[in-house]
């Protein structure tokens, strides 16, 4: 990259941060528990509104990787998300009712908490609908991850957003407060995805899943990115592009060692598809408060309409992180 080029990335990052300090201002505390982390600890941070029914399962479930401490985001529910979030002990919350567009989708907020609690931490961003899954996961805490990366000098851990689905219409199995998403959403494309590599940014742009050929099958460009890069060591200087794409410097998004061989990754185990989806998808299209006007949520509306049946000749029942490796989808890299 040209010396150009490096200096308009320094500068979009600062202008980055800079905005998230701005927006810093529309956040109120409800609950400060920071004085409990301890150096060392790996945080997460999470931005939602009304996702009371997740929650449970979403904290048990990293809890148990190792996570310790959480900052949450509330943007003004009212099904209870905050008053649950704010009773859990290892849990620090802020509550807005400011826009979630003119946050960035929300990347403005949680800039703003990495930045000033995140420096120095191993940091997991993810929605709450997202499940990390890495080498080794069902033996090895997260920890122990985050210790190998640091000793293999990697500041950051990419993963693959893999849509998880249920075999028949979404809407015919209930989902229950506390239950595992995974026992419903059991399902996932083995194949039919594009690669390829954002040269400005060093990261690579995945698309397809079930999303693209149900929702964006006349337009697949259109469909969501699948690339994610969720879990930094984090520094106050760091700044997420969009969402958690793509992040700067440009140097955190590399997906490939020097010589050219493949980074340990893992996936994200995308819940996204269970029968609160339609309610949910109706609320933010009412809301307005998404990318691109919308439009995702638009076809999601669009392609709903169907009762669609997402399993396909492509569909594969989830076992565990090897099976996604063998498939190609993540890797352990050389994490022995």
């Amino acid at each position: 990259m040209s010396l150009t080029g490096s200096y308009r990335l320094r500068l979009r990052r600062k202008r980055l941060i800079g905005r998230a300090m701005l927006r810093s201002r529309e956040l109120r505390p409800i609950a400060l528990r920071t004085d409990t982390i301890r150096s060392g600890a790996v945080l997460l941070f999470c931005t939602l509104r009304n996702e009371r029914i997740r929650l449970p399962w979403f904290l048990s479930y990293y809890r148990d990787l190792g996570v310790s401490h959480f900052f949450f985001v509330d943007n003004d529910s009212d099904d209870g998300s905050r008053d649950y979030l704010a009773s859990q002990p290892d849990v620090s919350l802020w509550s807005t009712k400011a826009s979630y567009k003119n946050s960035r989708f929300g990347m403005d907020w949680i800039t703003a908490l990495l930045r000033r609690y995140g420096h120095g931490h191993w940091c997991l961003t993810v929605d709450v609908d997202e499940f990390l899954i890495y080498p080794f996961c069902e033996t090895r805490p997260l920890r122990a991850l985050t210790d190998w990366l640091d000793t293999s000098g990697i500041r950051a851990f990419s993963a693959m957003l893999l849509d998880m689905y249920p075999k028949g219409p979404v809407q015919d199995q209930p989902y229950r407060e506390g239950q595992n998403p995974f026992e419903i959403a059991e399902w996932f494309d083995s194949g039919n995805y594009t690669i390829s590599r954002n040269w400005g940014y060093g990261n690579l742009w995945i698309q397809g899943g079930p999303r693209a050929r149900t929702f964006f099958a006349t337009n697949p460009r259109a469909a969501p990115a699948l690339n994610k890069v969720p879990l930094v060591r984090w520094h106050k200087s760091y700044a997420y592009i969009s969402s958690t794409h793509m992040l700067l410097p440009r140097g955190l998004n590399l997906a490939f060692d020097e010589w050219g061989g493949e980074k340990a990754s893992g996936c994200l185990l995308h819940a996204k598809f269970l029968d609160t989806f339609a309610a949910k998808a109706q609320e933010e299209m009412a809301r307005g408060e998404h990318y691109a006007d919308s439009r995702e949520y638009k076809a999601y509306l669009e392609g709903l309409k169907q009762q669609p049946d997402f399993w396909c000749k492509w569909s594969e029942k989830y076992i565990n992180w090897r099976q996604l490796e063998i498939l190609g989808l993540m890797s352990k890299g050389n994490w022995a």
